[in-house]
């Protein structure tokens, strides 16, 4: 009995071991341009794409540039969720923040209760660059796997 029993737990062990992982990224974008006037969104691509079609090798024999056409790239079937924006024409909005806060968290939810598991979080800024310049978003990847 014993032994049908550890049989048993390999085969299961191994059969979780082919299933390969899937993973799912979802951007949010959030503008930290003064006066209100940038746009937030949470981005989510509905379609797949195999970065392969669109990689080339290059090698010192060969170094034929990557003739992939840009247009064939873009994900015409996308999710858009809007967001607020950081500031208004008073300045920061912590409101705006909070407001996100509850969207993002109503997302991750979903995605959890859908079988994904929140794998990585990752952010960046491009900030205010100076008197005239008038561009800046926070931009998070929350990375997903199954």
């Amino acid at each position: 009995m014993k032994k049908i029993l550890i049989i048993l737990f390999v085969c299961l062990a191994v059969s979780f071991e082919m299933h390969a992982q899937q993973f799912k990224v979802i951007t949010s974008v959030e503008s930290i341009v003064p006066n209100g006037m940038g746009r937030s969104r949470i981005v989510n691509a509905m379609e797949d794409k195999d970065y392969k079609e669109y990689t080339s090798v290059q090698t010192e024999e060969d170094n034929t540039r990557n003739k992939s056409k840009r247009g064939d790239i873009r994900v015409k079937n996308f999710e858009e969720t809007k967001l607020l924006n950081f500031f208004n024409l008073g300045g920061i909005r912590f409101q705006n923040i909070a407001a996100n806060d509850a969207l993002l968290t109503s997302m991750i939810n979903d995605m959890v209760a859908n079988g994904w598991e929140l794998a990585f979080v990752t952010s960046a800024v491009e900030s205010e660059g100076g008197k005239g310049d008038g561009q800046g978003i926070f931009i998070t990847r929350y990375i997903f796997k199954k």
